[in-house]
């Protein structure tokens, strides 16, 4: 889309020097000087061009916070062109929310923002929407919605409307993942802290690393969090509040610094364990990250499964008669028991342990 306006001076009135006209192009803007878009050969003539809004809005959204919205997903989408589905955005509206979705296979985001009009899904590439949230800052009005004329699939396509311009975007015909079972939901410990210092801290510690890889080991505990490079050759800490257990995590470092643009200002970090998935929350944004693999994951994953196992060694393998409705006794009918008037009596084997999954 490419914008052309009078250009105006920083006096609020048309310049009436050599600058005639703006012109923008996505983030791009420059001014021609009065008959510079006329050469030579070019013919001598008069016009008047106006140039006015005609597209008749009305908002379901804030254009700035569709923006930011996009801003916190496209970071995540996957650069893998064999995975179509995961290099698009998923746009889900649904129960009076609007549903943001990227996952590249290691890092999940979603951005959930309020929306009334009704059901849709599409899923639009990466590709194509490059640039549009900085023309979305520049938008006063904002409508989003779903359409499904002119497709045979079911699938529906994405409409974004605004004082100046409509577009319309073909959703990608594939499934993507159920994402909702993919948020962890319970955690033994959890912190919340300043996204600004734990990006200094980190940008500290990238310095010392070898390569462009640049994993950092987290120590969140006892109001603190402490960043270190896993060569021990530096170590940083914030404070923070923390709250449950000890815990010691790895992770890109890159991935780290992007979870922390995109999350912003204050964050909350959830952990269960060192290998489990990380889940940054802020106010509508989640993000979900895989961790790097550690000796104290494994040794973690270790402890739980032996921890398990002596649980279920520890079990009775008799008990009393059982007295529930969840109970399964199986019966046997002794070889000589001929058909009479009373119930024959029978034989009960020890009830054996049920292992609830």
């Amino acid at each position: 889309m490419v914008k052309v306006t009078p250009y105006v001076g920083a006096s609020g009135v048309q310049a009436n020097g050599h600058k005639r006209l703006k012109v923008i192009c996505g983030s791009n803007t420059s001014y021609l000087e009065d008959l510079a878009w006329v050469g030579d050969k070019t013919p001598l003539t008069l016009a008047d061009v106006r140039v006015s809004p005609s597209n008749a809005v009305k908002p379901n959204m804030g254009a700035n916070e569709l923006a930011e919205a996009l801003n916190r997903v496209l970071p995540f989408t996957a650069k893998d062109d064999n995975r179509p589905v995961l290099s698009c955005v998923n746009f889900e509206a649904k129960e009076g929310k609007l549903n943001l979705v990227s996952a590249d296979g290691f890092r999940l985001a979603v951005v959930a923002l309020d929306y009334d009009d009704g059901e849709g899904n599409a899923l639009i590439t990466r590709d194509d929407l490059r640039g549009i949230a900085n023309a979305l800052k520049r938008a006063k009005r904002v409508r989003l919605g779903f359409d499904a004329s002119g497709r045979l699939d079911g699938k529906q396509n994405l409409i974004l409307d605004t004082e100046l311009i409509r577009y319309k975007w073909t959703s990608l015909d594939g499934n993507y993942p159920d994402w909702r079972k993919l948020i962890p939901s319970e955690f033994k410990t959890s912190v919340s802290f300043d996204t600004v210092e734990a990006i200094k801290a980190v940008s500290s510690l990238k310095v010392l690393a070898d390569s462009k890889a640049y994993p950092i080991d987290l120590t969140i505990g006892n109001g603190k969090v402490v960043m270190a490079n896993p060569d021990d050759k530096g170590q940083a800490e914030i404070n923070a509040d923390t709250d449950g257990e000890t815990i010691k995590i790895r992770i890109d470092g890159s991935y780290l610094v992007q979870a922390l643009k995109a999350c912003g200002e204050m964050v909350d970090l959830k952990l269960t364990s060192p290998s489990s998935p990380m889940l940054f929350t802020t106010s509508g944004y989640q993000l979900v990250v895989m961790p790097m693999v550690i000796q104290e994951a494994i040794e973690a994953e270790k402890l739980a499964r032996a921890e398990q196992k002596a649980k279920a060694e520890a079990e009775p393998t008799e008990q009393a008669e059982p007295s529930g409705v969840a109970e399964a006794v199986t019966d046997e009918v002794t070889e000589d028991t001929e058909p009479v008037a009373d119930k024959p009596k029978r034989k009960r084997k020890a009830k054996e342990p049920v292992a609830v999954a």
